[in-house]
């Protein structure tokens, strides 16, 4: 069994350290004790979205994850032109639309949020970063439609750092909390990206 400890490591460090981890194991059991919070939730995230189990032990100081399985790390890497069959991921790094007034902007980036409702085709993923993830605190007026988008199926992720800069990460009122890995990661992996 492998064993990785990666408290106090800021985002995305936790989830870059095991995804390095879990591809020098080659399917050996690993053990990691990490954060409670974002790292928590992203290590387990990621590591579930790749088809590993995930086994979870509460501590004093954090949390222990015993990840098992084969997984889809340890799959060969697709070649480039599967990337054009991907996702279509949209990131919004801003709480307004446009540039010029800030009233207009604010309620520009409103409606089309609420506009996106009304549409067939939908984002695979919205990523809000910057001032961006203020759309998916408490307080803010499209809270409904982001929620009614992700029981569509639209996987609505806000950026941990932007939320604990903006002091909201505890005002979080729809979607997850996700990490600079895995934002990145989405965006060279989709079909298209559509940045706001």
């Amino acid at each position: 069994m492998s064993k990785l400890d990666v408290r106090g490591m800021a985002c995305p460090l936790p989830v870059v350290q095991v995804k390095r981890a879990l591809e020098a194991a080659q399917g050996e059991e690993l053990h990691v004790l990490l954060d409670d919070g974002a790292p928590r939730e992203n290590v387990k995230r990621f590591a579930q979205g790749r088809g590993y189990q995930v086994l979870e032990e509460k501590l004093e100081d954090g949390f222990a994850f015993t990840i098992t399985g084969a997984g889809a790390a340890t799959a060969p890497r697709e070649a480039a032109p599967a990337a054009a069959a991907g996702p279509t991921v949209m990131l919004i790094g801003t709480d307004r639309m446009g540039d010029g007034a800030e009233e207009l902007g604010r309620l520009l980036m409103k409606n089309f949020i609420i506009t996106l409702l009304d549409l067939n085709d939908l984002p695979d993923r919205i990523f809000f970063v910057n001032s961006g993830v203020l759309l998916a605190a408490e307080g803010s007026e499209v809270i409904e439609a982001l929620e009614e988008l992700g029981n569509r199926g639209v996987e609505v992720l806000s950026c941990g750092i932007c939320l604990d800069f903006y002091k909201k990460k505890e005002h979080l009122a729809a979607g997850g909390v996700t990490n600079m890995f895995t934002i990145a990661e989405s965006m060279l992996k989709a079909r298209s990206v559509v940045r706001l």
